[in-house]
């Protein structure tokens, strides 16, 4: 598997899959280098997108493997490569969060994030929250 940073060629496709986020979002969180997509073989296999909690917290947004190559160990790959460049940049905390419903959580919880609290919105399953030290 290659993580490389998104371009804005790859816009497209990843608004075709990510519909948490505008087009226009998407493009300005490319600029920034805050998508990286997951590859093998050049062939698109899945993204992360992160923003800055509070302007100073790398919050993981988004993770999504696409089908056939989940179970591969590129959500893992891809997460800690995230880690490694947030460290890189002197970033001392990590957050991500996932639905109380979701299998995530336990993807969350064997990388070494710990649960630090959670909301709910709606009618919507809580939420958790998450985080590491890198």
């Amino acid at each position: 598997m290659d993580v490389r940073f998104a371009k804005s060629n790859d816009k497209d496709m990843l608004t075709q899959y990510d519909k948490h986020v505008s087009e226009e979002e998407m493009e300005k969180i490319i600029q920034q280098d805050r998508v990286y997509i997951a590859e093998e073989g050049g062939r698109f296999a899945g993204w992360l997108r992160y923003n800055l909690f509070w302007d100073n917290t790398p919050f993981l947004n988004m993770l999504y493997i696409l089908e056939g190559y989940r179970g591969r160990g590129f959500g893992r790959q891809i997460v800690m490569y995230w880690e490694n460049e947030m460290k890189r940049k002197g970033y001392r905390t990590l957050m991500a969060s996932t639905q109380a419903d979701e299998y995530a959580q336990h993807f969350y919880f064997r990388l070494g994030y710990e649960a630090v609290g959670g909301f709910r919105l709606d009618n919507e399953p809580y939420e958790i929250i998450f985080s590491k030290k890198p």
